[in-house]
């Protein structure tokens, strides 16, 4: 992948206006959740500065710390612009390291299986069908209630549920290129297995996983935000936007709204434009379309 590959696919990426749009909103996301503890009204792990007396305030609200709650506040007190930034910053940090976990273990996986074949690669795809045959959330599930709440254990159950994804997509794409003449003029030379397959055959299979990274990160942040809706993912002293949705779900009914809708709608914006970014990634490097 050289500068041309980079400089064609960005022209092709800015021929859709939705996925600019799209990745302008990741990008100002990001840098909300990042610039979260200066920008934010309110440090919503600090139980200290929360006033039980500002619970449940409506949106444009003056609270007790003498500033305007410009979405309200949450059940505890919470500034909720403040927990949603600080829920982003979370999210998007456990996704993001979930995501290129689960890119390293199943891109061992696949390449491996691709390059040694025979009864290792058979075995190796052989299990990662398996867990594609299962749902995600499911397994999921399953692992979280195994290893208990926390985020290590939060994090293992994510990583186990999307490396299959990786190690399907890295294998489908090595063992194309493990056909090509120039692995086979590599593996002639005095040149190590390992050098061959990390310096020849992972580079020439990247473009593919950069589009299901993308993906998988998006799905990464709804799976969290399922699992701590759930009571199963994050403490409550550590708050995501699942948790924050889940902690005003049980207000819905009573026109307290905003304690779920907002944090849902950010949680939808975030998971959308990600989606929209990776669906035109999958186009640019759709190498038929690019034929």
């Amino acid at each position: 992948m050289n500068a041309t590959f980079w400089s064609e696919g960005w022209a092709e990426f800015r021929r859709s206006p939705v996925a600019v749009v799209a990745l302008a909103v990741v990008v100002v996301i990001v840098a909300l959740a990042l610039l979260a503890p200066l920008i934010s009204p309110q440090d919503p792990y600090d139980q200290t500065a929360l006033d039980l007396m500002d619970a449940r305030l409506e949106p444009g609200s003056v609270g007790s710390g003498e500033y305007v709650h410009w979405l309200g506040t949450d059940n505890a007190g919470r500034d909720l612009l403040s927990a949603i930034l600080y829920g982003l910053r979370t999210s998007l940090a456990i996704a993001v390291t979930a995501g290129m976990a689960a890119l390293v273990v199943g891109t061992a996986v696949g390449l491996s299986a691709a390059y040694y074949g025979g009864w290792y690669g058979a075995v190796m795809m052989r299990i990662v069908d398996l867990q594609l045959s299962l749902p995600a959330i499911l397994l999921a599930l399953v692992i979280v209630a195994m290893l208990g709440q926390g985020v290590p254990q939060l994090m293992a159950a994510l990583v186990a549920a999307q490396y299959a994804y990786f190690a399907r997509t890295a294998f489908g794409a090595a063992s194309a290129e493990r056909r090509r003449d120039y692995i086979e003029a590599a593996l002639s030379t005095p040149l190590s297995g390992g050098r061959v397959l990390w310096r020849h055959l992972l580079p020439n299979t990247l473009p593919p996983l950069i589009v299901v990274v993308t993906v998988q990160i998006a799905s990464a942040i709804s799976l969290e935000a399922t699992l701590s809706f759930l009571g199963l993912g994050l403490p409550v002293t550590r708050p995501s936007l699942g948790l924050l949705i889940s902690n005003g779900f049980q207000f819905m009914l009573s026109g307290r709204y905003w304690i779920s809708v907002y944090p849902g709608l950010a949680l939808m914006v975030t998971v959308l434009a990600i989606n929209l970014v990776g669906d035109q990634l999958r186009q640019v490097i759709n190498p038929r379309r690019r034929r």
